[in-house]
């Protein structure tokens, strides 16, 4: 072996390692506040950002935070914390309380490493819905939202009798169709779980009347998914470390896939160690909030990168408030927050 390749096998050994591992050794990273920035790359970013404005820390010292979601109501954010089985929530001025306790493992399955709850939405009647890991199911939160409580329906728990991995987010259509993911991120030992029954980690479309239908299985590891604004696109966040791609799949008339391809792929070793990508937010205009490489990256709806959110962690998720002007960001252990023009 020549001396010289030593330093750049020694990279490529620490990055596989952190690839392998979505949580390895991060949580105790200290942020800087050089490492929060944003990048213009296009001026038309400038509809959307204010090159000025800061990312700002709001809160820290969660184990990892993911599904982020806002309350109008009570001009709240809420997100989980998987490691910890909780859900958060931070109100401004107020700091971080727990909303709800357990989130994820309701005592009903086997503790793993990520137990808690991952990504959070509303239904169309207002219920908080929770793709729960640890009981490896869709569930709604039968509790009002101003006094939640551990009581839930299972929404989906099972694919033609054998149980879902663990599903990790999901969006509803405006007719009220629910399409989630579900890798196995929940399992104690990922896709090599000997509990896991599925044979492949799908994507999924769960219709109001209960039937649930399989979107795709072409993804080793679907993560985050969106909708475009009028619905006739989904998109899906590939996070396997081998392929950093994000899928735009037209709907068909019945709601299923049709014609899927790329819409935008990560360029080798674009900053891989810090960040997968990961879960996504669609604004109103068509614009793409995705969590991956180095942060979130801000893609117009043709699919180009127009602009940066350097995060300093790696990155899960992020949400707007109702009118779009604040992007609420879940990075590792911190939680963050940038107000948008």
């Amino acid at each position: 072996m020549k001396q010289h390749n030593l330093p750049y096998l020694l990279f490529i050994g620490m990055l596989l390692f952190s690839c392998q591992n979505r949580h390895a050794k991060t949580n105790n990273i200290p942020l800087q506040a050089s490492t929060l920035k944003i990048e213009i790359l296009d001026p038309e970013a400038l509809n959307i950002l204010d090159s000025a404005a800061k990312i700002e820390v709001i809160a820290g010292g969660f184990k990892w935070t993911e599904g982020p979601l806002y309350i109008k109501d009570s001009d709240c954010f809420i997100f989980s914390d998987i490691p910890d089985n909780k859900i958060y929530k931070w109100k401004d001025g107020k700091g971080v309380n727990t909303y709800l306790t357990p989130s994820g493992n309701t005592g009903t399955a086997k503790l793993s490493k990520e137990p808690g709850s991952n990504g959070l939405l509303f239904d169309p009647t207002g219920h908080l819905v929770l793709c729960q890991h640890g009981d490896r199911r869709l569930a709604k939160m039968i509790a009002p939202l101003n006094n939640p409580a551990p009581k839930f329906v299972t929404l989906a728990d099972n694919y033609k009798g054998k149980r879902l991995n663990s599903p990790n987010d999901a969006v509803y259509h405006p007719n009220g169709d629910l399409y989630f993911t579900d890798p196995p991120y929940g399992l104690g030992k990922g896709i090599e779980d000997t509990a896991k029954e599925l044979d492949f980690q799908g994507v999924y479309r769960l219709k109001p009347n209960g039937q649930l239908d399989l979107f795709t299985k072409d993804l080793k590891y679907p993560n985050g998914i969106a909708l475009s604004p009028d619905s006739k696109f989904l998109y899906v966040s590939s996070s396997d470390t081998l392929n950093y791609i994000w899928m735009r799949y037209e709907l068909d008339t019945n709601g299923l896939a049709k014609n899927g391809r790329i819409f935008y792929e990560a360029h080798a070793f674009e900053g891989r160690h810090l960040g997968n990508p990961d879960g996504m937010k669609i604004n109103k205009r068509g614009y793409i909030f995705a969590t991956g490489p180095q942060g979130i990256l801000l893609l117009n709806p043709a699919g180009k990168l127009i602009a940066r959110l350097y995060t300093g962690q790696l990155t899960a998720n992020c949400a707007f408030s109702f009118d779009e002007s604040v992007l609420f960001i879940t990075c590792n252990t911190h939680v963050m927050r940038l107000k948008l023009k």
